[in-house]
């Protein structure tokens, strides 16, 4: 899977919508709640470090194991640190991937979640660069 450079994602800065206090059943119905609490400020909880954080869209299907289909948008901050099973933007060889980040013997290996992709271990002066964490998928049901 590899990921493709996009323009810009612009958020509004006054992107405050109602949130309401009711919770959303995933299991069985319950009674509606029509009252609103709070606003839900989009890009305070989506992009958290502005001036770290980036887009790009997946193409590929070597993570659909965990959720992210060709077609997403990854939203990757650089200003995270990257540990133990981290899905990340990375730079193999300079050609950009995403993976999941393991490490084996202490050696970071990048994993795809289909197996019918190969697990990418550093061989030899093969390099590796971790462009960022991904911290959100965005995409349509």
């Amino acid at each position: 899977m590899t990921v493709k450079q996009m323009g810009p994602l612009f958020l509004e800065k006054g992107l405050n919508r109602p949130l309401f206090d009711s919770k959303i059943q995933a299991g069985f119905p319950s009674p509606t709640d029509d009252e609103v609490g709070d606003s839900l400020n989009l890009l305070e909880l989506l992009v958290p470090h502005p001036n770290s954080t980036f887009y790009v869209r997946v193409v590929g299907d070597s993570m659909q194991g965990a959720g992210i289909f060709s077609g997403d948008i990854l939203i990757v901050d650089r200003s995270s640190k990257p540990v133990e099973r981290s899905i990340v933007v990375a730079v193999v060889n300079k050609e950009f991937t995403v993976k999941r980040l393991v490490y084996e013997n202490g050696i970071p290996t990048l994993v795809p979640e289909n197996s019918s992709y190969p697990t990418i271990r550093l061989q030899g002066e093969e390099e590796l660069e971790i462009w960022g964490v991904v911290t959100y998928v965005l995409h349509k049901p």
